[in-house]
């Protein structure tokens, strides 16, 4: 088919072509956009937090009405831990001072060197008196975990400059701390710099463990584990590991156990399985997500009802000429292909402008927000989902079209 004569009717018609091919520009640009937003999103609220099989860890959250000392805050734990670990159906049970994806819990800078100005790395610090390895299901791939007699207890409360002296660190925190370095176990590392600052040995690194921030990229597994008890803290969480499939009837006799522990008679504020967790984490994340699957949604209706409403009215302008043309022996599938041909110019001139202004929308995102840069393949889709929208679209008005009766078409109004 020749393409002149369709380029001719554009141009002496060129308003309508442009309104929509500047509808297809900006759905482009938008869609390919936010369905890269969409699968980020939804890839980082799929991030494993390095804990094994997730369902089956639940928080406890737990705060006494009376208040006590440190070492009698120390014997309860140690008492209520023993409860826990008595249950029917716990695997395993150990405190810890925070809890992975909770956007609650405690953080400081790190540093290989005691000299540096500025800190190496900000990490999410996990106190535990029990096992995290064990109980969580770490994935311990150098070193070892700490034993019972090298943790260390400390009064929250109290003056005391004591920290633990060793740690276990994210494999994620061991590469940014010593990079192109096979093997860290026994390297030192520091809380802060200056004089003042703790010196941990790393005894052992995990594959992966969360912050409690759950931050994109690299930073999200910055995590040490240090073996500490802490007296005097802001409340008590307990994580306990329960068989498959008991989880319901497990943390019910589980709050039982604690109330019993002792004479204190501890106020439980939540118990929370750890999907809850996740599922609180990233909601923010999953609206976005459905609010913008439901934009491009929209966008393509818009869209394609804009194609057939301009393709429906340009049937209605070319009536007699259509009527012409089959008088003078063009057939229904000629007539079909000129709209069709002459939609898919149209549409292509909006898809060459869409992937521009996408790649501009895209620089702005990543310079403003950080996120991550628009692959070519989502530009590639988008193009082949309009092409075949503006088909699709244009095909209804273009049989229309093709179907007019000559004499009909040509009779006069």
């Amino acid at each position: 088919m020749e393409i002149r004569p369709i380029l001719s009717a554009l141009l002496r018609s060129k308003t309508g072509a442009i309104l929509v091919a500047l509808q297809v520009a900006l759905s482009l640009a938008i869609l390919a956009n936010a369905l890269h937003i969409v699968n980020v999103r939804q890839a980082d609220a799929a991030r494993p937090s390095g804990i094994g099989h997730e369902e089956q860890i639940v928080h406890i959250y737990v705060r006494h009405l009376v208040k006590s000392n440190a070492n009698e805050q120390i014997v309860l734990q140690n008492a209520e831990t023993a409860a826990l670990r008595a249950v029917s159906g716990v695997t395993s049970a150990a405190f810890t001072s925070q809890v992975p994806l909770s956007d609650s819990g405690n953080t400081t800078g790190v540093a290989v060197d005691r000299k540096q100005l500025h800190t190496t790395a900000s990490v999410a610090q996990y106190y535990s008196a029990d096992s995290l390895v064990r109980t969580w299901q770490l994935n311990l791939v150098e070193g070892r975990d700490y034993r019972a007699d090298e943790v260390l207890d400390i009064d929250n409360d109290a003056d005391d400059d004591r920290f633990p002296r060793i740690a276990l660190i994210t494999r994620a925190l061991a590469a940014k701390m010593w990079p192109n370095t096979p093997n860290v176990v026994g390297r030192t590392f520091f809380r802060g710099t200056g004089d003042d600052a703790s010196a941990l040995q790393v005894i052992g690194v995990v594959e992966r463990l969360q912050t409690q921030g759950a931050e994109l990229g690299e930073q999200g597994e910055f995590s040490i584990i240090v073996p500490l008890r802490l007296a005097n803290g802001f409340g008590t969480v307990y994580t306990i590991r329960v068989e498959p499939g008991q989880r319901e009837r497990v943390t019910r006799d589980a709050e039982a156990a604690l109330r019993k522990a002792n004479g204190v008679n501890p106020v439980i504020m939540r118990t929370k399985p750890f999907d809850g967790t996740r599922k609180d984490r990233y909601r923010a994340d999953t609206a976005l997500s459905w609010m913008l699957i439901t934009v491009s949604v929209l966008l393509l209706i818009i869209t394609a009802s804009g194609i057939v409403g301009m393709a429906s009215l340009w049937v209605i302008q070319r009536r007699k000429q259509i009527g012409v043309r089959r008088a003078l022996g063009a057939r229904k599938v000629d007539i079909l292909r000129y709209f069709i041909t002459e939609n898919i110019l149209i549409t292509s001139l909006g898809v060459v402008a869409g992937v521009m202004l996408a790649v501009s929308l895209n620089q702005l995102l990543v310079a403003q927000l950080h996120m991550a840069r628009l692959p070519l393949g989502y530009l590639a889709a988008g193009a082949v989902v309009f092409w075949l929208l503006g088909v699709a679209a244009v095909y209804g008005p273009a049989w229309r079209a093709a179907s007019i009766s000559p004499a009909t078409a040509t009779r006069s109004t």
